[in-house]
């Protein structure tokens, strides 16, 4: 199983970004896809995460009304949408893939990509 975590870089605060993952090895459909972002000297954290359908969204609710996650599962891509940045959503990101619904905890995620780097300035 891969998962290619693309689209990190630097940004201004308040721009946008747009991270996709490749997903290759599972049956992408079957499976609920998160975004984590783990920033210098913190812990991981969880960003959001779709369900199979894409029927069911959850987001940390630091990015409520900021991101938004999508997937396209003819592609075996998850999307994070990331508008109106701030330099607190400085992190490397990852996507994970989980075979359970809502899920926030890492430790119930199975698989797990490389991560992007997202840089926002002030």
């Amino acid at each position: 199983v891969q998962l290619q975590a693309s689209g990190g870089g630097l940004v201004q605060a308040g721009g946008s970004l747009r991270l996709s993952c490749a997903a290759s090895g599972l049956t992408f459909s079957s499976y609920t896809m998160g975004w984590f972002r783990q920033a210098p000297g913190k812990e991981r954290e969880f960003v959001a995460a779709i369900s199979w359908s894409g029927g069911r969204t959850d987001y940390v609710d630091s990015v409520k009304g900021r991101f938004t996650i999508s997937r396209d599962n003819a592609k075996n891509t998850v999307f994070l949408r990331m508008n109106t940045l701030k330099p607190e959503d400085t992190a490397i990101y990852c996507c994970a893939a989980a075979l359970r619904v809502g899920v926030k905890d890492p430790s119930l995620y199975v698989y797990w990509g490389q991560g992007t780097l997202v840089t926002v300035s002030s």
